[in-house]
């Protein structure tokens, strides 16, 4: 078995090792989400702490570790006898990202339960993580269908897998840990509020903190057993601490005062619904226990409204997690009371975390203007194709974008964009099973048995089925899209009233794609050529970033953008060739640079109609004369052009319908 790094062991990253301390104290706070850039020990951590829980008392053959105190009514492996348990060490149960639902839930053996009546059930991972650690890696990037099955055993603290009829129950309460990288795209918001806590971290900039990083790093890697025995005592002492906390946390009081400064910071900072004030009292009455203290005091309440609160306030996939710190010093003095004026409270013994150390609040740059000065160019009227660069200008406002789909019915990634064959949706058919039945079509199955049963000998009232009677459901739902941006930075472009215009019907397009759980993909042409300002990726709000700071001026390479955006599309079908791509392309369709620069971006446009990709072009043509250039540059692409009012959902009715009819 492998020896894990040591908890105590881990440099820095205090407000990280105390976010997990405290569920390891009080599992009711919720879990913990952390956020960081990679190789930040955010993995490390997670699995390290697994080594400091207490172990948990368990029914002896129960694979479903009922607690044997109180059992679980309805356990599968029921009914159980009071009394006579055996202790194991607490799981860390890894949820890969690429797991299928069963695997996740577990599953029930169809042909048995048809044909004899039984549940025969195979545990899944949510049975191993009862009582115990659900770590998710990677948690932004798991599938829409896995994180609604989380949610579900989340919420509910029991699991339930239902086919055809045939449902079974256990109960699945788990301290739910994720680790994400933002870069590659964020959280739904319902998955978002389901983690008690999160956690911003970042590597540090000290060249001593980063080289003892790297001292205890080699020293692990040399000799994993001998570097844990050397943390052996820290370790010991932070798990009888935890012990010690669990013990104590009954008897800590959660006076009215502390509570109204919980209400008061949450109402100030506008948090949805009441689950942030129920964890921020649960994450103050931990931090009490951990002190040693059976009084909740200020420092608690701001301690759990920094590490309870950030991920809480984001209202769109754009704005960056965190709290102003001021503002919550002010909320908590104004709500104060007189049980909190003590100058000089006790902070409790040592140990990771134990100062409470304030949390990254993950403040992004500022978004704030970049220096952009009004021209007189301002008012639609573009400025000439040969003009120098000009500095980025602000998007407009978002809207609420029509939706854009890809006709036809693919089988990519579940998602909410186009028509595809899915594992979740209504139910369109039935075929053979390839491979392992996940989705029984009862009808179907009984129609293929029922022919054969005087052969088979069928005597009784129950159908006797065999394997090739099973028909596996076809289902149709909807797929999540590759969506390319290929937009036009040119002079052309640069009007600032224009720009901004253009700006804003993009970031309008990345919200839509986020909420329809797209990649998405950033090409920008001007000057003398085309870039990739960002790869296809899940994160729209690097490629809002990116979009942000775009600056615009000089010719209009057509044709280069088109081929440059070609050229990703051509890579990314070998990487990903389930997921179907929607090229939009912004651009008031005007081609200069260059010979024939024209017929070049002509050819290169129908590059895109021969291979069958659903595009569609923002026609960001403005004033009294207009030379229809973006609806040229359609019919090429084999697309449909539509303005920037038109992008509106509230402009037009038939947009949908168009794309799908022109790109057939």
């Amino acid at each position: 078995m492998t020896t894990p790094f040591p908890f105590t062991a881990v440099v820095g990253q205090d407000d990280l090792r105390l976010a997990l301390v405290l569920n390891a104290v009080s599992p009711a706070v919720g879990g913990v989400l952390v956020r960081g850039e990679k190789g930040t020990a955010k993995s490390t951590a997670v699995r390290a702490l697994s080594a400091l829980l207490p172990a948990v008392s368990v029914v002896p053959g129960c694979r479903f570790s009922c607690d044997p105190a109180s059992p679980d009514p309805g356990c599968p492996d029921g009914p159980h006898e009071t009394g006579g348990g055996a202790e194991r060490p607490a799981r860390m149960v890894e949820l890969p990202v690429g797991a299928s639902e069963d695997r996740l839930v577990g599953a029930l053996d169809i042909e048995r339960a048809l044909a004899e009546g039984v549940k025969a059930f195979e545990p899944g991972l949510l049975a191993d993580a009862h009582r115990g650690i659900l770590y998710v890696d990677e948690v932004n990037l798991l599938h829409d269908h896995l994180v609604d099955l989380l949610l579900d055993a989340a919420a509910m603290g029991a699991s339930y897998v239902e086919r055809e009829g045939v449902s079974v129950r256990h109960a699945a309460r788990f301290l739910l840990v994720g680790t994400m990288n933002p870069e590659e795209g964020e959280l739904r918001p319902q998955l978002l509020d389901r983690f008690g806590l999160t956690v911003e971290v970042a590597a540090s900039r000290e060249p001593d903190q980063r080289v003892e990083v790297v001292r205890r790093r080699l020293a692990y890697d040399d000799d994993p057993a001998a570097f844990a025995a050397r943390w052996a005592e820290e370790e010991a002492a932070v798990r009888a601490r935890i012990v010690a906390a669990r013990e104590l946390l009954p008897s800590v009081r959660l006076g009215d005062g502390a509570l109204r400064q919980i209400a008061a910071t949450c109402a100030a900072f506008e948090v949805d619904g009441m689950r942030a004030d129920i964890v921020m009292a649960r994450t103050a009455t931990a931090l009490a226990a951990w002190a040693g203290r059976t009084d909740v005091l200020a420092e608690d309440v701001r301690q759990a409204a920094l590490l309870a609160l950030p991920h809480r306030r984001r209202r769109n996939p754009f704005d960056a997690p965190g709290l102003d710190e001021d503002k919550l010093d002010e909320t908590l003095e104004e709500f104060g009371g007189s049980q909190d004026d003590d100058p000089d409270p006790d902070p409790g013994p040592d140990g990771p975390g134990g100062g409470g150390g304030q949390p990254d609040p993950g403040e992004g740059p500022e978004g704030g203007d970049t220096g952009a000065r009004p021209e007189a160019g301002e008012g639609g009227q573009p400025q000439p194709s040969g003009g120098g660069e000009q500095s980025p200008v602000r998007a407009a406002e978002p809207f609420r974008a029509k939706a854009l789909s890809v006709p036809g019915i693919g089988e990519g990634v579940a998602g909410r964009r186009s028509r595809a064959r899915t594992e979740h949706g209504r139910t369109t058919g039935a075929r053979r099973p390839q491979g392992a039945l996940t989705k029984l079509h009862l009808a179907a199955t009984v129609q293929a048995a029922a022919p054969h049963q005087r052969a088979r000998g069928r005597s009784g009232p129950g159908l006797v089925v065999r394997r090739d009677d099973l028909r596996q459901a076809t289902r149709e739902g909807r797929e999540g899209n590759l969506v390319l941006f290929v937009v036009d930075a040119s002079g052309s472009m640069a009007a600032r009233q224009r720009m901004s215009a253009v700006k804003g019907a993009v970031l309008s397009l990345l919200l839509d794609a986020y909420q329809r759980r797209d990649k998405v993909g950033l090409v920008t042409f001007r000057g003398t050529g085309a870039d990739v300002a960002l790869p296809p990726t899940s994160s729209v709000d690097a490629a809002a970033a990116r979009l942000e700071s775009l600056p615009t001026g000089g010719r209009t390479p057509l044709a280069a953008g088109l081929l440059r955006a070609h050229d990703v599309l051509r890579v990314e079908r070998l990487r990903d060739p389930a997921r179907r791509p929607l090229v939009v392309v912004v651009t008031d369709g005007r081609a200069t640079g260059g010979p024939e620069p024209v017929a070049l971006a002509g050819r290169a446009a129908r590059l895109f109609a021969a291979d069958g990709v659903a595009s569609v072009v923002v026609d960001c043509e403005s004033g009294p004369v207009r030379l229809g250039l973006a609806g040229q540059l359609a019919g090429e692409l084999g697309g449909t052009a539509v303005t920037l009012d038109e992008l509106r959902a509230d402009s037009i009715a038939g947009l949908v319908k168009d794309v799908q009819r022109r790109a057939a």
